[in-house]
């Protein structure tokens, strides 16, 4: 018989539970899986399905509280019960992670060749000169142009693609035989999502190194996978080569979870409705002061002369990538900056208005931001976070009062009323982005913002979220401004397209029209990133 080598990594029967309150609560259910050296292993399942958590107790980074049993092979030693010492010499120089937000890996107080030194010097390298040039070789072998000159850059001087690069190359520092990619594209646009993974699929060839991808999204899945494992409430319910799973999954729960994306056409856009808001030739710049006298010697074109109508029950996408002004544009749209041309808001200019006369408009614009986790005060229960508007616009009403249209909200944006007195962490993901949505929803607004509102959930909760902001736009005849890097999304609820770069609008129409036949390049280039290996279906 043909000898055939054993695994990298052989993971057999793990279990990991958590000790809450006297109470015991089973994470991942008796998970096994293997991964050989060279190849790509994806896990990929909902938020809460172990996928992480199966990881983390790989190289033992668990939270208090948590326990692991089973076995986990590496290189024949089980990583669950060896000696501290042999943990920590495999453990950032044969097994390193990539986590989904560098700016919360990163130090902010450190430069970027202090933070990759010392992973070197960690495991084992001496001399500042000898880390200094192995410092430069990987942030070129990563990417980073000008290495030299990014040496003393700290992270928040970086964009986020380029932090990401800096993560990994402080991941291949010590040349690792297994890396472990823990959602690491999911906070970043769609091109430079293409460009991590394709370096990943380069960096894999060159060092010959296993990859165990966690992931939500199962497009990058498709693309850079060799086999997958799908997860689901701690348990592998299906696994395989991705073209056999992905072509002709067994399990329900895969099936759903392939057919979970962003459905439904946009509500059509009736060129006779009222314009909610407007703005023309809007204009955000932002100096640069150098020198003693801190003199202005040049400007940030953040936004450059965009002009956008958004109409009543109409949804406007504005797309491009990270720094292209999307955000900004709508900040200032909302006078939440200062800015420079006319806005225009329910038939009266708002650009000139104070602080003072802005107030009393508030209440008919509202925004929903990208991250439930961050937006959401932690000490606050769900009741107070959606009256907060209430207690500001409407100060006449009693507390029954508000609570009882708190209560409405939440009801129309699918969630039990009963639950108002919980607080945020004892939410899902989705569900707290239906706490934001509520809290924007229940002063009854004209114009909502949504910004970026499901790059941070999963699939199938992006759907019922997209599905969620069409009912209501239906029913309310609400004016959008849908802000997102996932054009999938975008596609599924915007009428209108605005395609921004470098602060400019580079290509604007009919949505349907623009996704079947980009006239530009930048757009062609953003399409293709976002819809590889797939076809568009407009």
């Amino acid at each position: 018989m043909p000898m055939t080598s054993s695994p990298l990594l052989d993971v057999r029967d793990l279990c990991v539970s958590f000790q809450q309150g006297g109470r015991e609560t089973v994470a991942v259910d008796r998970v096994s899986f293997s991964l050989e050296r060279g190849k790509t292993l994806a896990l990929v399942g909902e938020s809460g399905s172990g996928k992480s958590i199966s990881a983390l107790s790989i190289v033992r980074l668990l939270p208090p509280g948590a326990s692991a049993t089973g076995e986990a092979r590496f290189g024949g030693a089980n990583m669950l019960t060896i000696g501290e010492d042999e943990l920590r010499a495999i453990r950032g120089a044969r097994i390193t992670m990539v986590f989904q937000e560098p700016m919360t890996s990163l130090n902010p107080l450190h430069s970027i060749e202090q933070q990759i030194a010392e992973i070197l010097e960690l495991h084992g390298m001496r001399g500042q000169d000898a880390m200094r040039k192995r410092v430069i070789e990987l942030l070129a072998e990563v990417g980073i142009p000008n290495p030299e000159a990014r040496l003393g850059a700290y992270p928040h001087q970086l964009s986020g693609g380029q932090r990401q690069r800096v993560m990994i190359a402080m991941a291949l520092a010590n040349k690792p035989d297994l890396l472990i990619a823990d959602e690491p594209t999911t906070a970043l646009d769609v091109t430079v999502q293409a460009q991590i993974i394709a370096l990943l699929e380069r960096l894999q060839q060159t060092y010959g190194m296993a990859i165990l991808f966690i992931t939500h999204d199962l497009n990058l899945v498709r693309r850079f996978a060799d086999e997958v494992c799908v997860m689901q409430k701690g348990r592998i319910v299906e696994s395989g080569d991705v073209q056999t799973v992905f072509s002709a999954p067994s399990h329900a729960y895969t099936q759903a979870l392939l057919t979970a994306e962003p459905k439904g056409d946009p509500i059509i856009e009736d060129g006779s409705a009222p314009v909610v808001v407007s703005a023309e030739n809007l204009r955000v710049w932002f100096p640069i002061k150098r020198g003693f006298m801190r003199r202005t010697v040049d400007h940030i074109k953040a936004v450059d002369g965009v002009t956008v109508t958004v109409r009543e029950g109409a949804t406007v996408g504005v797309v491009g990538e990270s720094g292209s002004g999307k955000t900004t544009l709508a900040l200032a749209i909302l006078r939440l900056i200062r800015s420079e041309g006319p806005i225009v808001f329910l038939g009266s200019r708002i650009d000139d208005k104070s602080v003072a006369e802005m107030r009393p408009l508030r209440r008919d614009m509202q925004i929903v931001f990208q991250d439930p986790y961050g937006s959401l005060s932690p000490r606050m229960s769900v009741a107070e976070i959606v009256a907060e508007g209430l207690t500001v616009q409407r100060p006449e009403l009693s507390l029954d009062e508000r609570r009882e249209i708190v209560a409405r909200a939440l009801k129309e944006t699918g969630l039990d009323p009963a639950t108002m007195d919980r607080y945020p962490h004892e939410f899902s993901g989705g569900q707290r982005q239906r706490i934001a949505i509520a809290r924007a929803i229940v002063l009854e607004p004209k114009f909502v913002v949504l910004d970026e509102p499901t790059s941070a959930l999963d699939m199938s909760v992006q759907a019922q979220i997209i599905d969620l902001l069409r009912d209501l736009q239906r029913r309310r005849s609400l004016a959008y401004l849908f802000i997102s890097h996932d054009l999938r999304v975008v596609k599924a609820l915007a009428a209108h397209l605005i395609v921004m770069r470098h602060g400019k609008v580079v290509e604007e129409g009919a949505a349907a029209e623009v996704f079947a036949d980009p006239q530009q390049e930048y757009t062609r280039a953003l399409f293709a990133a976002a819809f590889r290996g797939q076809t568009q279906n407009v």
